[in-house]
């Protein structure tokens, strides 16, 4: 397992009518967490593209359990809990500043040939530095 944690500030424009943070906003918190994720293992996703990569989301899942309200100061928790092959699958935590649990999410993802537009094994670096990190 490889875990990461960033911090995110709500503001005003992510919130609905209610002041709580538009559902549809959480896939991109979780897209920010998968990217600084990935740059904690000394991988950027621009890099990878530039390597003719491509990690389209093919499943999403979100649970909410309380809502995210206008600057709130959120953990995103980013885990990665088996080793990735062919697919890349993570698994996500949001906490508010009192570390109350507000959402937990899933995504997978799977590696892409750009030129072929057709799926590949992770690269071998990214499966490097992951193997070595795995717990």
């Amino acid at each position: 397992m490889i875990r990461n944690q960033i911090k995110i500030r709500v503001r005003y424009g992510e919130t609905d009518q209610m002041g709580y943070v538009y559902y549809g906003n959480y896939a991109q918190f979780f897209e920010v967490g998968r990217v600084e994720w990935l740059r904690a293992l000394g991988v950027s996703y621009k890099s990878l593209e530039e390597s003719g990569i491509m990690l389209p989301v093919i499943q999403l899942n979100i649970n909410y359990m309380k809502p995210a309200k206008y600057d709130d100061l959120l953990t995103i928790t980013t885990i990665l809990t088996k080793k990735p092959l062919v697919k890349i699958e993570f698994e996500f935590e949001v906490h508010n500043e009192n570390n109350d649990l507000l959402t937990t999410g899933f995504t997978s993802l799977v590696f892409m040939d750009m030129k072929k537009n057709k799926p590949i094994k992770a690269p071998q670096y990214l499966l490097d530095q992951i193997y070595a990190r795995f717990n």
